[in-house]
């Protein structure tokens, strides 16, 4: 199932913050595709988070860095789109500096447990889908009746409430998070799968006071 669509909030305009993250992922791609092979792992290797380094103490920039580093087509596209969908309601609703410290910081949640669960991995991992995941925990805590546009195969679109599509979502997560833990993640399926139940987890926590602490402007 694909997200190509949800229930905006009405008179809020253009998500500025959520526009400029999709932008910049798209750029740093962008950059990617004219480095040759040796080029792009180099890249890689630079700017994704490796655990084993990490817990050295060293390269703490990567934790920042990695969260618009794509893997390939696939990646980015998949990861841009569920931002597009599900990140303009989250920004209007924190506001533009809460939503990039939100965004920010669950995707250093998602890294953290990534690297607890792949302790001593010396594979670099890249991509917004940590951070991504906090936004799809927020939207679960504060949109959960909200309607989802989803392409399913053989079915077409069909509309979904945001509870049941990202319950979904994270039992999937949750389910292939459990089956792996004896395997490294990232070298046999290429996704940091704790790195999204992490990110989740921590968004849905932080949405929780803070959707006390915000509110939707009236229609």
């Amino acid at each position: 199932m694909f997200p190509i669509g949800d229930d905006n909030q009405p008179n809020r305009g253009p998500a500025i913050l959520t526009l400029a993250l999709v932008a910049v992922n798209v750029l740093v791609f962008l950059y990617e595709a004219t480095l040759d092979p040796q080029q792009l792992q180099d890249f890689v290797t630079t700017y994704g988070v490796i655990p084993i380094e990490i817990q050295r103490g060293d390269d703490l920039f990567t934790l920042i860095t990695s969260m618009f580093v794509h893997g390939g087509w696939a990646h980015i596209i998949g990861n841009m789109l569920f931002l597009w969908v599900f990140g303009d309601n989250i920004e209007h609703r924190f506001g533009g500096v809460i939503f990039l410290l939100f965004y920010l910081g669950t995707g250093l949640a998602a890294s953290a447990a990534h690297i607890l669960t792949n302790q001593g991995s010396t594979i670099p991992s890249v991509g917004a889908s940590g951070a991504l995941s906090g936004v799809l925990g927020a939207y679960l805590v504060l949109y959960p009746q909200n309607r989802v546009r989803v392409f399913v195969l053989r079915l077409g679109v069909v509309s979904v409430p945001a509870l049941l599509f990202l319950g979904f979502w994270f039992l999937q997560q949750l389910i292939s998070g459990v089956a792996a833990l004896s395997v490294d993640t990232v070298q046999t399926t290429g996704v940091a799968v704790w790195a999204h139940i992490g990110g989740f987890v921590a968004g849905v926590a932080l949405a929780i006071p803070l959707r006390l602490a915000t509110h939707d402007a009236p229609a």
